[in-house]
């Protein structure tokens, strides 16, 4: 290829999306007619080729963007006028803006399961694989959750507000409320709540008196890691998906088929039989293959584990997970050993 065929390769690879002809069509005036607007774009920014080294989202035009805006301001602003009307007398427990953010979680957890579909059969190149992959997925999570920070701003602060949040009163008060006596003042209360969010924080890396970007990443890796009926901001919500529909199913362990126990009944581990029998997820599998393999540089080793461990914490595996206990060991004793 020539230099100038290069060039244009290049630049076709990190075009900017263009703001559609709409015509005088009203994309807020339907959510169908609100996502056939919003979905090509995201398509874009999720899954359009880049050729930036970080995996950058491509970019939308400014128009678009700035439309996809209002699209999305007037879309929730005439429903929550539907709401006050009627809505809320048949459906007191719906907040407007559901149906959006169901068909964001939904996008979300299809994009996932397409990245799951392209893993290569190799163990070896799985770990070469997920790096990458994640990267680009949450680089493109991050652009679609500052392009919609409507729906953060208006759906999803409402709904934590409604106490749909991921760590809900009923969470907190299970738990503190064998410790409450008839004494305890509304401020004693209080306190003791915070407490507890503060407690779950710090299973996500968070140390009392931390800084507000610890603070913040501790919350999102938790976000992520709640369940799938909780309402969390766009970015968690993607992170959680890439964690439901990729992670796992990687970290899950075949079940072996066969009626008789007995029969099929697994060998326990020995010194001779361990290496044999090794971990059976496909995630565990990579994982072996990357810390013990011989084509591995000690530095790239040590890069793709990093990357790794980083991965399964953004997307809420928790500190507790064989996996990534094993792979947090041996990150800090190779950067202690460096």
């Amino acid at each position: 290829m020539t230099k100038g065929k290069e060039k244009e390769a290049s630049v076709a690879s990190t075009a900017t999306m263009l703001n559609p002809a709409t015509g005088s069509a009203n994309p807020a005036a339907s959510l169908s007619a609100l996502w056939a607007y919003v979905h090509p774009a995201l398509d874009h920014i999720m899954k359009g080729p880049t050729n930036d080294v970080n995996g950058k989202a491509p970019s939308i035009d400014v128009g678009f963007y700035s439309g996809i805006h209002s699209a999305c301001y007037n879309y929730f602003t005439a429903q929550s006028e539907a709401a006050n009307v009627a809505a809320r007398i048949l459906e007191p427990n719906t907040t407007s803006g559901t149906d959006l953010y169901e068909r964001l979680d939904r996008y979300f957890a299809d994009a996932a399961r397409e990245l799951l579909l392209g893993t290569p059969h190799d163990d070896s190149q799985l770990i070469h694989y997920i790096v990458p992959c994640f990267n680009r997925y949450t680089s493109g999570a991050q652009a679609i959750n500052r392009l919609l920070s409507y729906v953060n701003r208006h759906y999803v602060k409402r709904a934590v507000d409604e106490d749909k949040g991921w760590l809900r009163l009923n969470d907190v008060l299970e738990s503190v409320a064998k410790t409450i006596t008839p004494d305890d003042t509304r401020e004693k209360i209080s306190q003791r709540l915070k407490q507890k969010r503060l407690n779950e924080l710090q299973k996500w890396g968070y140390e009392e008196g931390g800084s507000s970007e610890h603070f913040a990443a501790a919350e999102a890796a938790a976000e992520a890691a709640s369940a799938t009926d909780r309402i969390v901001p766009v970015i968690s919500l993607a992170h959680r998906r890439f964690r439901t529909e990729f992670f796992e199913p990687l970290l899950a362990v075949p079940k072996i088929n066969g009626k008789s126990k007995a029969k099929h009944k697994i060998p326990k581990a020995t010194a001779t039989n361990n290496r044999a029998l090794g971990p059976k997820g496909r995630l565990a599998r990579g994982v072996k293959e990357l810390l013990e393999s011989e084509d591995f540089d000690e530095q790239q080793r040590l890069d793709l584990a990093t990357s790794l461990a980083n991965s399964l914490r953004t997307v809420g595996v928790r500190a507790d997970h064989p996996l990534r206990k094993k792979l947090d060991k041996f990150v800090a004793s190779t950067a202690k050993a460096g």
